[in-house]
């Protein structure tokens, strides 16, 4: 079976840019549309509006043109150099970069740079709500990968009590407990993660783990089925089915 918080870590969607504040330059709208829709443009856009005087804004816009081009390490850079240019202008958005380019840092696997980014981030003490909480699950993530589930465990504490709202920080923390044979803690988040998200495939094969490790062969089978058939082709999908062999085994 493979290790679900792995990959989770691996697939989870990567927050490419903090939101812009209201009455940005059009400019920027410009640039950003472009990153979304014509990445490779985007990029050209912001090199040459950065030449033109264009400062973390068109950083920003070339982390994003990066990121949807899958070059992760490349945007987490470009991220950085946003945040240290920020800090020097003394532009609120600094914290929200430095999140930004340690969640670009884990798809690119690369946890201890990721680690030192949100630290970063998180340093500056003005994250707040959903943000701070977002940070705190994407250190979880890289504490994880650094194999420190201890210190994973507790920025995902945080990240439940201001994320509540993502079935990611609800997954993971249910991965972590199942992990550590806290069955009972395990089986209440996996139940959260399914309120909000039951039609996701990881969130499903977790289910089947932990209805598994509980002895419930009945729910493991359900849930492993439900991953596969939302998963076709997929690893997920392959977990699934070889999970789901133990039981053919037993019954030989």
């Amino acid at each position: 079976m493979l290790p679900l918080l792995i990959l989770a870590l691996q697939t989870a969607p990567v927050q490419s840019a903090p939101a812009a504040p209201a009455k940005e330059p059009p400019r920027f709208t410009q640039c950003m549309d472009l990153a979304t829709g014509d990445p490779g443009k985007a990029l050209a856009d912001a090199v040459q509006w950065r030449s033109e005087g264009g400062g973390v804004m068109a950083r920003q816009c070339m982390g994003v043109a990066y990121a949807n081009q899958g070059k992760w390490a490349a945007a987490a850079g470009t991220f950085e150099d946003a945040a240290h240019e920020a800090e020097v202008a003394k532009d609120p958005r600094a914290p929200q970069y430095w999140a930004s380019a340690g969640n670009a840092w884990i798809a690119a696997q690369e946890p201890a740079k990721a680690r030192a980014a949100i630290d970063a981030a998180l340093a500056t003490g003005t994250l707040a709500g959903l943000d701070l909480g977002e940070a705190h699950l994407d250190r979880a993530r890289a504490m994880v990968a650094l194999g420190d589930n201890e210190a994973a465990r507790s920025d995902l504490d945080k990240a439940l009590t201001y994320a509540a709202s993502d079935p990611l920080a609800w997954l993971l923390s249910a991965t972590l407990a199942r992990r550590g044979g806290d069955l009972p803690r395990a089986a209440n988040d996996i139940t959260e993660a399914l309120q909000r998200a039951g039609d996701d495939p990881s969130v499903q094969l977790e289910a089947g783990n932990i209805a598994a490790a509980s002895g419930n062969e009945a729910d493991a089978r359900t849930a492993w089925s439900r991953a596969i058939e939302l998963a076709p082709g997929t690893a997920i999908a392959s977990a699934a089915r070889k999970a789901l062999e133990q039981f053919s085994a037993t019954e030989k």
